[in-house]
């Protein structure tokens, strides 16, 4: 999908670490793709967000919600698609990566 591939190159130019997708949509989840990155730092999340904001806007991409309230983990709504932006600490504690497996096979 080419707004995934979009996604994950624009994290990995910003040195997003160990970056997984999952795509969902053949599953009963709340939404159809789910991209995880381990961040640097929390600041890191924080700047991370700000480069997908500012390069995916003006594509076209709706931004629905983000929750930035912990650095530690950002969550992006784009509607069919999730992004979580972790630090390491934070996925290992969660695994949202586990859960998710559950669900479907990372690709």
């Amino acid at each position: 999908m080419p707004r995934i591939a979009r996604i994950v190159a624009l994290l990995e130019e910003k040195k997003a670490e160990n970056i997984t997708t999952f795509d969902l949509r053949e599953q009963d989840y709340i939404t159809a793709h789910v991209v995880i990155a381990t961040t640097l730092a929390s600041k890191h999340a924080l700047s991370l967000l700000d480069h997908l904001k500012t390069t995916l806007k003006p594509l076209g991409e709706e931004f629905y919600a983000t929750d930035e309230s912990n650095e530690e983990w950002i969550i992006i709504d784009l509607g069919d698609i999730m992004i979580h932006l972790f630090t390491q600490s934070y996925r290992d504690h969660f695994d949202l990566d586990g859960f998710l497996k559950t669900y479907n096979k990372p690709h």
